[in-house]
């Protein structure tokens, strides 16, 4: 009688205590203050980078401890690869779909005709020239090299999450593998993870204060000028990548017979946090906890999620390929079919190499025309000002592109209740997940295993630990 009382009382929660109202309320604030005052919009920076560091202070070890925990927790290693591998595929499918509607868009409207820009004229300065600089060096095969890191605590500084992807693989594998022995480590890993996601949950208060802050150097800093100047190529983008996640992560969706637009409201506080913080990786935490709240395996999702952060980036996908091809024409490159197919090609690589690296959009931008030579990489000067605004649709569409990935591959494993997803995307009260439901039979067939960690978090789940709230 007291759950189904509490339940109520949650089913009809204020709106006003909705984290996601209090987000959209900041960022509305310090687009007019960036606006009306741009001096003082600017001096907001520090609101906003403190906030968006403090999240991924958290990123390295979430990633760490989730992947650890799904791969150690699991009977058969062979079902963890098979995921690995099916993951990897669909993200390159969904990269090259993504390259190419953004090569379709530009070659259509070919907004760069007419701006006969000289590329040997253009003064690169300032940080834009830092990641000029950082393009240039960037060879395509580094990425698969630089996977592996120079000590064990390295990536967690630098917060490299290609690296730290990459330990916690090994250290899972490695601590299946001694069995009976390893049940202590993980044991600690799992309460570790709890305790992390409960520093989570505290620092996701300031979310507002964060996206205020960002927001309002973002429109001080750039100004609306910026806007106007390049509105069109802004607005392609934008119109481009609704284009990819309603129809192309929109068929996906239908496919599994399960409704985008029902995704994008139970993803709403994640949505508006990326878009008021300009990255989508304050918001991984509460995707990996909400897919896991709508019955995806745990250690699906603490695979598929993080590794999809740094190799499938659908928004960045579209961003190369059309802001390649606008270059061409604004400094009057001819690319034929051919040599944009092989950009493409190129892309492919270069995306990967920037991931997780700051500025890495223009770094992989910058790579590709470096590694390709026929467009000059001075070029990027002619969008530097706008990249800034079109970095909230990169990460916003980024984020979508990863929410679908797990959810189909959790289906292409035949593990995914869509009954579950379902009324869990509308919003209906739904208990948390139970250990048979997490777990496939297989996975605790061992009766010296006691996988019952997460039964000891169910206060932890989004039923009693809701990140939407606002106390």
């Amino acid at each position: 009688m007291g759950n189904s009382l509490n339940n109520g009382a949650k089913a009809h929660k204020k709106w006003y205590r909705q984290l996601y109202f209090w987000v959209l309320i900041a960022i509305l604030i310090g687009i007019g203050i960036g606006w009306a005052a741009p001096d003082l919009g600017e001096s907001m920076q520090p609101i906003g980078t403190t906030f968006v560091e403090a999240m991924k202070m958290l990123i390295g070890p979430i990633v760490f401890l989730t992947i650890v925990g799904g791969i150690a927790s699991v009977a058969d290693l062979k079902r963890v690869g098979i995921t690995g591998l099916k993951a990897l595929g669909y993200f390159q499918i969904g990269t090259i779909c993504a390259m190419t509607l953004g090569l379709v868009a530009i070659n259509i409207f070919r907004l760069g005709d007419g701006v006969n820009a000289d590329a040997s004229t253009m003064e690169v300065t300032g940080k834009a020239s830092d990641l000029i600089a950082a393009g240039e060096e960037q060879k395509w095969w580094e990425f698969l090299t630089h996977v592996v890191p120079g000590s064990m605590v390295e990536p967690f500084v630098e917060g490299d999450i290609l690296q730290i992807i990459f330990m916690a693989v090994i250290f899972g594998i490695a601590l299946n593998a001694v069995g009976k022995i390893g049940e202590p480590v993980l044991d600690a890993v799992q309460r570790l993870t709890a305790v992390v996601f409960k520093v989570l949950n505290f620092i996701m208060k300031a979310a507002p204060l964060g996206a205020f802050g960002a927001m309002a150097y973002a429109v001080g800093k750039y100004g609306v000028e910026t806007l106007s100047s390049l509105g069109w190529l802004i607005l392609l983008f934008y119109g481009t990548s609704a284009v990819f996640v309603v129809f192309f992560l929109g068929g996906v969706m239908a496919f599994l017979h399960l409704n985008i637009f029902t995704m994008l409201k139970f993803f709403r506080e994640e949505l508006m946090l990326i878009l008021g913080t300009s990255t989508a990786e304050p918001a991984l935490p509460g995707l990996m906890k909400k897919l896991e709240h709508a019955g995806v395996k745990k250690e699906t999702v603490g695979l598929v999620v993080p590794t999809g952060y740094s190799f499938n980036l659908d928004g960045a996908a579209i961003y190369l390929s059309l802001a390649a091809v606008y270059i061409a024409q604004a400094t009057n490159t001819n690319l034929s079919v051919g040599q944009q197919l092989g950009m493409l090609a190129v892309m492919l690589l270069t995306s990967k190499g920037a991931a997780g690296v700051a500025g890495g959009g223009f770094i992989a931008l910058t790579a590709t025309l470096s590694t390709l030579g026929t467009i000059p990489a001075a070029g990027i000067m002619l969008i530097f000002g706008i990249d800034k605004f079109m970095s909230e649709c990169r990460a916003l569409v980024n984020f979508c592109g990863n929410a679908v990935a797990t959810l189909f591959i959790a289906w292409w494993d035949k593990s995914l209740d869509l009954d579950r997803v379902r009324r869990v995307f509308r919003g209906e009260e739904v208990s948390p997940v139970s250990e048979t439901q997490r777990t496939d039979p297989a996975d605790v067939e061992d009766p010296d295993r006691e996988p019952d960690f997460d039964k000891r978090l169910a206060d932890f789940s989004p039923e009693t630990h809701d990140l939407s709230t606002v106390k």
